[in-house]
């Protein structure tokens, strides 16, 4: 792991940040003792959670058997209630 001190963090925090994603954590000293360490995040997904989401089997069944198509638009409902309060 990396060691850098806390004026070296202060004077190239992007720098110092950047390689800590890339390469790892980085250890921040004060004096020579350690007080800081910056690790990267354990998990990133480039897609949104939403995105990666697989509808179940029941779910499926239920959309391709056409019985959900029936229902009005919702926004059309929201814009309508919200007519409706001015």
């Amino acid at each position: 792991m990396k060691t850098v001190s806390i004026r070296e963090l202060h004077n190239q925090t992007g720098e110092v940040v950047r390689s800590a994603a890339r390469f790892g954590g980085i250890q921040v000293t004060d004096n020579g003792r350690f007080i800081a360490r910056i690790v990267p995040l354990a998990e990133t997904h480039e897609t949104p959670y939403f995105a990666r989401r697989k509808p179940s089997t029941a779910f499926t069944r239920l959309d391709n058997s056409g019985k959900t198509a029936w229902g009005i638009d919702s926004t059309l409902a929201i814009s309508e209630d919200r007519e409706d309060r001015c």
